[in-house]
């Protein structure tokens, strides 16, 4: 798989990947600019480069015959969005029940411009008692850079902007969605 990770970064344009993730059995990565789709394939093949298993959220109603198999294969969790325990209960409680879980997050939520970021990583981070690493995916460089693990112990708001001052360098492929 790591032969097939430096082919896609190559063919993807040259993708180079720059720091380390540390080495945690549980941690929520959050990757941003998220602006195009393509963010999903730079981001698997920088997962198969780096032999990671990595985990990911999606809609439960995308996991359906035949790409069901695929999602699960490559990391995927559908989550129930009308659920009572919601998705940050039901990722604190797959937090607890797994030795090792490291969940992959866009915090914009969409590919469209937003005017905030969710907060629900943050919220799971604290109530699950695990890092962020916050990795931005920057198209003007071509480069996926992972930074320093945060713990998240403050105040939503005042740790969002943590977080965001580590990506705020990237572009986006999509610029104008940033």
């Amino acid at each position: 798989m790591r032969g097939i990770g430096q082919l896609g970064m190559r063919v993807l344009g040259g993708w180079q990947i720059n720091g380390q993730l540390p080495e945690v059995p549980k941690a929520i990565i959050v990757i941003a600019p998220h602006t195009s789709n393509w963010d999903f394939f730079v981001g698997l093949f920088v997962m198969f480069k780096l032999r990671l298993r990595l985990s990911f959220l999606g809609k439960d109603s995308l996991f359906v015959f035949p790409v069901n198999r695929l999602l699960r294969w490559v990391g995927g969790i559908p989550i129930k969005r009308n659920s009572s325990a919601g998705s940050v209960g039901q990722m604190v409680e797959a937090f607890q029940r797994h030795k090792e879980l490291v969940l992959v997050i866009t915090p914009e939520g969409t590919r469209k411009k937003v005017k905030k970021w969710k907060t629900g990583f943050l919220h799971m981070a604290k109530e699950a008692k695990v890092p962020v690493i916050p990795v931005a995916m920057d198209y003007a460089r071509r480069c996926v850079d992972i930074l320093p693990a945060l713990t998240i112990e403050g105040e939503v708001d005042e740790e969002l902007k943590r977080v965001q001052s580590c990506v705020f360098h990237a572009q986006g492929k999509n610029p104008e969605n940033t």
